[in-house]
């Protein structure tokens, strides 16, 4: 699997996320003819066809897991362990790397269902890779060596940055912080643009507002030539406007009550994993 740009990509399961990657995928220059979707909906294969027709559609996951370098299971987690189990059970390449995107599905089940010496990589994405602006959580067995972890890597980073950690459980840091933190960001979003409308905007004046505002902000933050304390710092001038904000915000409690949602975030998903 030296050739990343010609390996052969199985995805067991074509709904959102096998579809932003396959599109970072062909953005990234990958061939969509070393590409092969399994979906049993005749919606989710159109789909993937409108994307790229060069793209291989099958209803067969056993045939097609025979055959992939990477399989993909991009399933959803409550029927993970049927579709697993029955692919544990099929001939399938010796070097292939199994790639897990669905949430809460932890390597040790992965491993009961594909056996102990399996190379899996467990990855937690989040929404924006839909916009190839993602941030994801991988983790792997042993099995797994340098070439698999590097054909993982360019899978998920199709959809925007990745980090690794040896350490599964935290993972559901992971889920707690970038995983379900989208919408921790749309939230702080909807509730400026509710304030922008209160103030006389338009909605679609104050929608730009909030969002152009949050966009901006995050890319600054981005680039690294300052920690987020001193951009924030840079932005604050004493008895500004900003200052008045952010003093209301920390009287509130603010820190505390995100740092209560992280938490309360990270131990959900500890719960639900086990």
């Amino acid at each position: 699997m030296s050739d990343y740009n010609k390996i052969s990509i199985g995805f067991v399961g074509g709904g959102n996320m096998a579809q932003a990657i396959i599109r970072g995928l062909l953005s990234s220059g990958h061939s969509g003819s070393h590409i092969t979707v399994m979906d049993p909906s005749a919606e989710q294969r159109d789909a993937i066809a409108a994307i790229d027709n060069s793209i291989k559609l099958s209803t067969d996951s056993a045939e097609l897991a025979r055959h992939c370098d990477l399989l993909v299971l991009a399933v959803k987690p409550q029927i993970m362990a049927d579709v697993a189990e029955a692919l544990g059970q099929q001939q399938r390449p010796a070097h292939q790397v199994i790639v897990s995107v669905a949430a809460g599905i932890t390597l040790k089940s992965l491993c009961g269902w594909f056996g102990e010496s399996a190379s899996i990589v467990r990855v937690m994405p989040n929404q924006p890779a839909l916009a190839g602006k993602g941030m994801s959580g991988l983790c792997a067995t042993a099995a797994v060596d340098g070439l698999g972890r590097t054909a993982a890597d360019y899978l998920m980073a199709a959809t925007g940055e990745a980090a690794w950690f040896d350490d599964e459980s935290l993972l559901d840091a992971v889920t707690a912080i970038s995983g379900s933190g989208p919408a921790y960001f749309y939230l702080i979003m909807e509730i400026m643009q509710d304030v922008a409308h209160e103030f006389g905007f338009t909605t679609e004046v104050a929608r730009m507002l909030s969002t152009q505002t949050a966009l901006g902000a995050a890319t600054v933050a981005t680039r690294g030539d300052d920690d987020l304390a001193t951009l924030r710092q840079q932005v604050t001038s004493p008895g500004g406007t900003t200052a008045a904000a952010l003093t209301a915000l920390e009287e509130a409690g603010i820190r505390d009550i995100f740092r209560k949602a992280l938490i309360a975030a990270r131990d959900r998903s500890v719960e639900l994993g086990a």
